[in-house]
């Protein structure tokens, strides 16, 4: 191949299968947390594929522009290659020369990112592949998998997708039954229920356990998963098991926290998630996970009839503490954001807590659920902090408008019917309050309601547009 322009390389490298064509963007993650989080792994998990790592490690590099780690990265990646790979070295190394491609590319070695292109044509062409400069092989799908799981919960869908993708070639491969279980419980607890008609985490989790009976990962979650369905001693063997063969790997120790945690048994996940913190120091999961702890110390004590007031405070402030470390290694964690402004309200920090949720309302990516999340929550806040019931219904107004089914979406229309009946009861309503009547009776299939709830906003504000836009849909429905 002769010399191609840089226009011409370009238009080629956007045809490889590599971490810069699978739409890892580097705002959806915190660079400098992601990079310690494979490092960590790489140390602690050495029965896991150190090619996959290294040209994961290497793309975070890139997105740091720390090019020169990332070529070293990569270079570790492909003398791993042989050793997992010792009769398929050329599939084995296709994902790393695409990487080193685009690395050397972006460096301006135009030379040798085209020598690293045909590394991947050859072998393209050996392996028979339709097209010169991709192969569908499922180990790759299994690559992409695991990096989109770690590119943020936007991503956990494509994750499956690429993982269900891999096991059409190879159902009954361990690594791919693993990484599929593990994506379908993510999607499970990111969405705190199982999403209407997805199937349940239990049985991948189950059969990835079968083939991989000594994997670091899958037997905690499973562990997690019989707890969550009422089988809490089977749960716990495994965590037992698993804690047995592996008891200084973090990411088990983290998992047992997190089970005994939601157990009721607060000391033992303290002691596991302190002695994964000195193994992992800058760990942002293990933060928010004491913090979880502490906080379940406050609202128990809280919730009792007797109360230590020093020590409760003690608690709020070591929760809000480990809180605020989670939030600072990982600014986009959602959850931990949440956790935080409530801690912070509940301290009495109102102004620090609505600072929170402001810096939430103007998070990108967010999930339909997470949207609903912050404005249910911010709701909250307003109603029961602020004493402002009027801005409270605005945010729990904002969470029916969000169009996804969830826990928080059917809070909103009880609480939401509740104030507006009691409003119109009292002779206080408005027009917006006979128009989120209107809606919330529309959302339940109630129309005939909806329409006079709709008319009744139009009498005492009869040039609205919204409200006529509605029932106008309205009448043509019926």
């Amino acid at each position: 191949m002769s010399l191609l322009s840089q226009e011409g390389l370009k238009e080629i490298l956007q045809k490889l299968e590599c971490h810069f064509t699978w739409e890892l963007q580097k705002k959806d993650i915190a660079p400098d947390e992601l990079e310690e989080r494979i490092a960590e792994q790489i140390q602690f998990l050495t029965n896991k594929s150190k090619v996959r790592n290294y040209n994961l490690l290497a793309y975070v590099k890139f997105l740091n522009d720390k090019k020169d780690e990332a070529l070293e990265n990569l270079q570790k990646a492909e003398e791993a290659v042989p050793i997992e790979y010792p009769e398929d070295v050329e599939k084995g190394s296709l994902v790393t020369w695409g990487n080193y491609a685009w690395v050397h590319y972006h460096m301006g070695n135009l030379t040798e990112s085209q020598a690293y292109v045909e590394k991947v044509e050859n072998t393209c062409k050996q392996l028979g592949s339709e097209s010169p400069y991709k192969v569908e092989l499922p180990q790759i799908d299994c690559d992409k998998g695991w990096a989109l799981l770690k590119f943020g919960a936007w991503n956990y869908e494509k994750a499956k997708e690429s993982f269900e993708k891999a096991l059409e070639k190879e159902p009954k491969n361990p690594e791919f039954n693993s990484g599929y279980a593990i994506t379908v419980y993510r999607l499970e607890d990111h969405y705190e229920e199982n999403p209407s008609g997805k199937k349940s985490s239990l049985e991948p989790l189950s059969l990835a356990a079968k083939l991989n009976p000594d994997d670091v990962f899958v037997l905690p979650l499973l562990a997690l998963k019989l707890q969550e369905t009422n089988r809490v001693e089977e749960g716990e063997k495994y965590i037992k098991e698993v804690l047995g063969k592996h008891p200084d790997v973090p990411y088990v120790l983290r998992y047992a926290a997190k089970f005994y945690r939601k157990k009721g048994d607060i000391e033992t996940s303290l002691q596991h998630l302190k002695k994964a913190l000195s193994l992992t120091p800058n760990a942002g999961f293990l933060y928010h996970q004491i913090g979880l702890c502490y906080r379940a110390q406050y609202y128990v004590m809280k919730n009792e009839s007797r109360c230590d007031k020093d020590k409760m405070e003690e608690l709020i402030r070591l929760c809000v503490s480990y809180f605020e470390k989670v939030v600072e290694r990982k600014p986009k964690f959602f959850f931990a954001n949440i956790d935080l402004a409530k801690m912070y309200a509940e301290q009495g920090r109102l102004q620090k807590a609505d600072e929170i949720y402001q810096k939430l309302f103007t998070m990108s990516n967010l999930t339909p659920l997470e949207k609903q999340q912050a404005h249910f929550n911010y709701g909250c806040f307003q109603n029961f902090y602020r004493r402002s019931q009027s801005k409270a219904i605005k945010q729990y107004f904002a969470v029916l408008k969000i169009n996804f089914e969830s826990s928080e979406r059917e809070k909103c229309k009880g609480i939401l019917k509740k104030l507006m009946d009691k409003k119109i009861r009292y002779g206080e309503a408005e027009a917006e309050n006979f128009a989120i009547l209107g809606f919330i009776h529309q959302l339940n299939g109630k129309k005939q309601q909806a329409l006079k709830a709709y008319e009744e906003a139009l009498d005492i504000d009869p040039g609205n547009e919204e409200y006529l836009s509605a029932l106008m849909n309205l009448k043509l429905s019926l």
